[in-house]
């Protein structure tokens, strides 16, 4: 019982940047959950990629000009973010192509356009850095960062309630009694960036979707209801986020990745065994 006790609890108690890991990893699961549930609500589960993709710019020339300022990479990465989701919205407007297929090919320009920008005046470890974070390297500006805007983010979600269900589930009703649709639209992507800027120093812009989608997309298997769904989306991002940090230290794993692995092993686990058209259960 003693060693099992060291084994779960030892890397968390004697090394301060392991607990740095976990308080951060927790707080990013707090709202990337219900953000990743609302996205599959919303069938917008590929947007939230394209939208990691699209910050990078942002982040990266925050980076290179101001260091590692959050408040920089925050104001960066909102702005490309943004500029990306509206210049999607206006090509499929004006065009005939759809708009996931303007999403991507912006993420696309976007992606290539950040990593150019660290290749050119940066170094291979700065690209590494933005690219898959630094969940073991977090200090307390980073944690402070990232608890504000989970906090931020569970209380406008709160606020947004009522009005984001409907306006995902029938959007032209929410209109029809002036609901204020596109401002509940222009919300919960402003939400689904800032959340992507903070969960980048964790987990970086190609594994932080990760936290949003493999649990919320875990969670459709076991929870019925909606409230029920956002309670599992939270809870097992943050079993995730535990056993990916005891799986890497003791196995000298990449934090970041065995987090996400964590989590996809939650995920196919739900997939066959969920109450809630699980495969096994559908064949039984």
């Amino acid at each position: 019982m003693e060693a099992l006790n060291a084994a779960l609890l030892a890397p968390f108690t004697e090394f301060t940047f392991m607990s740095r890991a976990l308080f951060g990893s927790i707080f990013v699961s707090l709202a990337a959950g219900p953000l990743g549930v609302f996205l599959i609500l919303r069938r917008m589960s590929l947007m939230a990629d394209s939208m990691s993709h699209a910050i990078l710019p942002g982040v990266a020339l925050a980076f290179l000009v101001a260091g590692v300022s959050m408040t920089a990479m925050l104001i960066g990465g909102l702005a490309t973010g943004l500029l990306v989701a509206v210049l999607a919205g206006i090509v499929a407007r004006s065009t005939g192509l759809k708009e996931d297929a303007s999403f991507a090919a912006f993420y696309l320009i976007s992606l290539g356009l950040g990593v150019l920008l660290i290749s050119l005046k940066g170094s291979n470890l700065d690209l590494l850095h933005v690219l898959f974070g630094t969940v073991l390297g977090l200090d307390d500006g980073h944690l402070v960062f990232i608890m504000c805007v989970s906090s931020v983010t569970l209380i406008a979600l709160a606020l947004m309630y009522r009005p984001l269900i409907i306006e995902c589930l029938d959007p032209a009703f929410l209109k029809m009694e002036g609901g204020g649709g596109s401002l509940v639209h222009a919300g919960f992507l402003i939400l689904l960036v800032v959340n992507l800027v903070a969960g980048y120093q964790v987990m970086g812009t190609l594994l932080v979707v990760g936290m949003m989608m493999l649990p919320a997309a875990a969670a459709r298997f076991w929870g019925r209801t909606l409230g029920w769904q956002l309670l599992l989306a939270v809870s097992m991002g943050v079993l995730s986020s535990y056993a990916g940090l005891v799986l890497s230290y003791h196995f000298s794993l990449p934090a970041s990745s065995a987090i996400i692995l964590s989590a996809g092993a939650l995920y196919i686990l739900s997939l066959l065994c969920g109450p809630h058209h699980g495969l096994l259960r559908q064949r039984r």
